[in-house]
C-alpha cells in the first residue's frame, strides 16, 4: 500500500482543488468558533475597545453581504485568469507542463483565501439577528431571545477582507511571473535536481557486499538457470502509467516466501490490463496472497507524475527545448537555458553511485532484480531526443556540444563514450543540415575541442580558454 498511498499523496498535493477545500472547512470551524466566543462574551466587551465601534444588525449584514458578495466575484476573476494562463502556458511550453501551474501553491492558496472569506461571512450572516426577528422567540431555557450581532466574527471577517486584499496583489504578481520562461524551466530544472538526490541511488534492501567488482550483466548468471522457463507472471489488474513502486515491499515479500523477483517495468512505464509486473520464481511459493501483496506494490494512473520518475522531468526540459528550436517559435536561447539545466542534473548524476540490479537479503540471498537507471541511458534520454532539433540550429548545437564538453571533465570512461557518441551524432547532424560553411566550420570547431576533452588530450581549464570555446558561442 506504501507506493500508492505516496501516489494518492501526491495526486492531492497536485490538485488545484484540494488546498482550497482545506481553507473552507477551516473557514467553517473558525465561524463557528467565533460566533460561539461571541456568545460567550455578550455584546458589552467591544464597548470598552477605542478603535472598535459596535455594529446594528442592519449594519452587520450589509457588511458581511458587501465581502461575501466581493469575495466571490473575485474569486471568479481569478479562476479566470489562472485558466488563461494555464492555455497559455500548455500552447507555449508543452500540455505536460498544466500539472506544474496547477499544484502551484500560490494559486491554489489565492483561490482558496476568496472561498474561505465568502463561506466564512455567510456562515456568520446567518447568525445575526435583530429586535424584531427576535420577537416572541425563545431559548430553550425559555428566556426570549434578543437581538445578536456577533462583533468577533465580524471583526475576523474584516481581518480576512485585508487578508484577501493582500493575496490579491500578490496573486497579479505571481501571475506573470510563474509563466515567464526562465521561472518556468528553472522550476522543472529545481525539481529535477530534487528529483536525483532523492532517488540516487535508490537501494531496495543492502547491496551485496561485493557488487562494485561485477557488472549488471552477471547478474544473469547469478539467477536460477530455468528462472525464465518457469518463474510465474505477476500481472497487472490495470491500465495506464506507472507512478511508484513499493520496494520495502518486494524485498520483504521476496524474503519471506523464499522468491527471487525479476522486475518487467519501472516508473514512468506504461502497462495494460494483463501485462507482466515482475517474475517470480519459484513458481510454487506464489500464492494468491503472494500475488496480490506483489501487484499491490505497484501504483500507476492515468499520467505520468515525477513521484519516482525522473525521466518524466527530463521530458519536460526537452518539450520545452523542442518547442523552441521549431519553425513556428524559433527560439534558440529558451532552449539554451533547458539545456543548461539538463547539463546541471546530467552533472550531478556523473558524480552519483548508481546502484546495482541485484539486491540482496541479510543472508546475501539474491531476491530482487530492479531494472537501473544509468548514467548513460540518462545522456541518451536528453541529447538523443534533442538531437533532430539543435543540429539544425547553430547557436544551440555549439551550445549542446559545450555542455558535453563540461560533463567531460566529470565522466568516467563508459559515460565518456556516451558523451562522445551523442557529441559525433551532432556533428553529423550539423553538418547536413545547417545551410552556411562557416556555421558547419564553428561546429566542427567545437567538436574537435570537445573529443580532445573526452579523449583527455586536454584538461577542462586549458580548453575553456581556447578561442575555439569561446568564440562562437551561442
Amino acid at each position: 500500500m506504501h507506493a500508492r498511498f505516496l501516489a494518492l499523496v501526491d495526486k492531492l498535493k497536485s490538485s488545484y482543488w484540494f488546498i482550497p477545500t482545506l481553507m473552507v472547512i477551516g473557514a467553517f470551524a473558525l465561524s463557528f468558533a467565533t460566533t460561539a466566543v461571541d456568545g460567550w462574551l455578550g455584546p458589552d466587551w467591544i464597548e470598552n475597545v477605542s478603535w472598535l465601534y459596535a455594529n446594528k444588525p442592519e449594519g452587520a449584514r450589509n457588511l458581511l453581504t458587501t465581502v461575501a458578495g466581493s469575495m466571490i466575484g473575485v474569486a471568479g476573476v481569478t479562476f479566470s485568469i489562472t485558466i488563461a494562463s494555464v492555455v497559455y502556458a500548455s500552447g507555449q511550453y508543452g500540455p505536460r507542463l498544466l500539472t506544474n501551474f496547477m499544484s502551484d501553491r500560490g494559486n491554489q492558496i489565492t483561490l482558496g483565501t476568496f472561498i474561505a472569506t465568502f463561506v466564512y461571512c455567510l456562515l456568520v450572516l446567518r447568525t445575526v439577528r435583530s429586535a424584531d426577528e427576535a420577537s416572541g422567540g425563545e431559548n430553550p431555557a425559555g428566556d426570549v431571545i434578543g437581538a445578536f450581532v456577533p462583533h468577533v466574527a465580524i471583526v475576523t471577517a474584516l481581518a480576512l477582507t485585508l487578508a484577501s486584499v493582500g493575496v490579491l496583489i500578490f496573486f497579479i504578481h505571481h501571475v506573470p511571473e510563474s509563466i515567464h520562461v526562465s521561472n518556468v524551466i528553472s522550476g522543472v530544472g529545481r525539481d529535477l535536481r530534487k528529483k536525483i538526490d532523492t532517488l540516487f541511488p535508490e537501494r531496495i534492501g543492502d547491496a551485496d557486499p561485493g557488487w562494485e567488482a561485477r557488472r549488471d550483466s552477471d547478474v544473469q548468471t547469478q539467477m536460477p538457470a530455468d528462472f525464465y522457463l518457469t518463474a510465474e507472471a505477476i500481472r497487472a489488474d490495470g491500465t495506464g502509467y506507472i507512478q511508484g513502486v513499493d520496494a520495502d515491499t518486494l524485498l520483504e515479500v521476496a524474503t519471506e516466501h523464499d522468491l527471487v523477483l525479476r522486475l518487467r517495468h519501472r516508473p514512468g512505464d506504461f502497462i495494460s490490463d494483463g501485462d507482466a509486473l515482475l517474475l517470480a520464481w519459484p513458481a510454487e511459493n506464489v500464492t494468491d496472497d503472494v500475488c496480490s501483496t506483489l501487484r499491490v506494490a505497484f501504483a500507476w494512473g492515468r499520467q505520468r507524475t515525477a513521484l519516482q520518475d525522473t525521466r518524466f522531468l527530463v521530458n519536460e526540459l526537452v518539450e520545452i527545448a523542442a518547442r523552441a528550436l521549431s519553425p513556428g517559435i524559433n527560439d534558440p536561447f529558451t532552449a539554451i537555458s533547458c539545456l543548461d539545466w539538463l547539463s546541471a542534473a546530467l552533472k550531478a548524476l556523473a558524480d552519483r553511485d548508481f546502484p546495482s540490479a541485484a539486491r540482496y537479503d541479510d543472508s546475501g540471498n539474491l531476491r530482487v532484480v530492479a531494472e537501473p537507471t544509468t548514467f548513460e541511458e540518462f545522456v541518451g534520454h536528453v541529447y538523443g531526443q534533442l538531437r533532430p532539433y539543435v543540429a539544425s540550429d547553430r547557436n544551440a548545437a555549439l551550445h549542446t556540444l559545450k555542455t558535453i564538453g563540461e560533463l567531460a571533465a566529470r565522466a568516467s570512461g563508459e559515460q565518456r563514450r556516451a558523451l562522445q557518441f551523442q557529441a559525433d551524432a551532432i556533428l553529423e547532424g550539423t553538418q547536413k543540415i545547417l545551410s552556411l560553411e562557416a556555421d558547419r566550420h564553428a561546429v566542427r570547431d567545437r567538436h574537435r575541442l570537445v573529443a580532445q576533452l573526452l579523449f583527455g588530450e586536454v584538461n577542462f581549464e586549458e580548453a575553456a580558454s581556447r578561442a575555439d570555446w569561446i568564440g562562437g558561442t551561442a
